[in-house]
């Protein structure tokens, strides 16, 4: 029996980047991503200059995908969009234009969480790259969350631990502006990281309940760390700046990975994959791999699939519309939304 061929248009804008995607099935077409270079001057995201770009990219973007997937915007199966979690003038962008899309072409209109989409673009057909087998851990790491989730099929997931305030991707950042780097500060580290020693200034390891992770404790530490050195040697970041980096990229790791080898003993279930922007990280990927050795199963996405793209929620809204689901034009933007 051949298999029935979809096109789904997938557009996504929860934070900074304006990014529209063409799957056929799971097959990715085209993936667009438009940037946001603005918000680098002022250190972090600012919602409201945020939605205002989305506004500017989202028109081109999909008229890019589209032209890139060489197809018209008359052949496709299914609209597709990010409904949460985000920020919700971002949200409301993708969400407006995706429901304006479908009722025009009258075709089904399907919703997708965010992380649900870094979770399934491993299931993204690509280069004959392997598929994790169900039941498997997911560990969404990004600049928003922190999670360990349960993955039993392409629709059923259970956060099993998450952050109970900041998550991994802004631990990162908030350190690297204390040492003075621009935003985002996390490759950056990860780039200084390799020439530094790991083991030069230990950093404590904050205590969180379960397989939840906690960051802000670590935030402060090291703020009161390079506030106590800099006190005493002005130049001190300046003279172990590869070693701080190290130092934090080491630590930062260790809390990640304490809480997903717990997880694997409380569960039994051997098959990690990771996934969101932090997942690029080469010191998390190396120390992942290692655990082969462990007798766990792991998978890394591609690079281009890691941060926040479309193609991972087009793989999500494609499993969702081959189980016949779709929403009505009632549904709205939903940034606090729970897995």
């Amino acid at each position: 029996m051949e298999t029935q061929i979809s096109y789904i248009l997938a557009i996504e804008s929860s934070c900074d980047d304006t990014a529209c995607a063409v799957l056929k099935n799971d097959e990715v077409l085209s993936n667009v991503v438009a940037g946001q270079e603005i918000h680098e001057k002022y250190g972090g995201v600012v919602p409201e200059l945020a939605s205002r770009a989305h506004q500017s990219h989202i028109v081109p973007v999909v008229d890019q995908a589209l032209k890139e997937a060489g197809i018209k915007k008359e052949e496709l199966s299914a609209i597709s969009f990010t409904r949460g979690p985000g920020l919700m003038g971002s949200l409301l962008v993708g969400t407006s234009f995706a429901k304006s899309l479908a009722l025009a072409l009258d075709i089904p209109l399907i919703d997708v969480h965010h992380m649900h989409g870094h979770i399934l673009a491993h299931f993204i057909d690509s280069n004959d790259q392997p598929k994790p087998e169900f039941p498997f851990l997911a560990v969404t790491i990004s600049g928003g969350h922190t999670q360990i989730v349960k993955v039993t099929d392409f629709h059923e997931m259970e956060v099993i631990g998450t952050t109970q305030d900041d998550a991994i991707g802004e631990a990162f950042d908030k350190s690297g502006k204390i040492l003075g780097l621009g935003y985002p500060a996390g490759p950056q580290i990860d780039k200084l990281a390799k020439s530094g020693d790991p083991l030069k200034f230990p950093f404590p390891v904050p205590k969180a309940p379960e397989l939840n992770y906690s960051f802000s404790g670590f935030k402060t530490a090291v703020l009161y760390f390079i506030q106590r050195e800099v006190k005493k040697q002005p130049d001190f970041i300046e003279k172990n700046l590869n070693d701080i980096c190290a130092s934090i990229q080491h630590t930062l790791i260790k809390i990640l990975f304490q809480k997903i080898e717990k997880a694997i003993l409380q569960t039994g279930i051997k098959t990690v994959a990771i996934g969101g922007g932090v997942s690029a990280n080469s010191g998390i990927r190396s120390k992942l791999h290692s655990y082969k050795n462990h007798g766990w199963s792991v998978f890394i996405p591609p690079f281009e699939y890691t941060t926040d793209n479309a193609a991972m929620i087009g793989i999500s809204a494609y499993y969702k519309f081959k189980a016949g689901y779709s929403v009505g034009m009632e549904t709205t933007a939903a940034p606090r939304i729970q897995m």
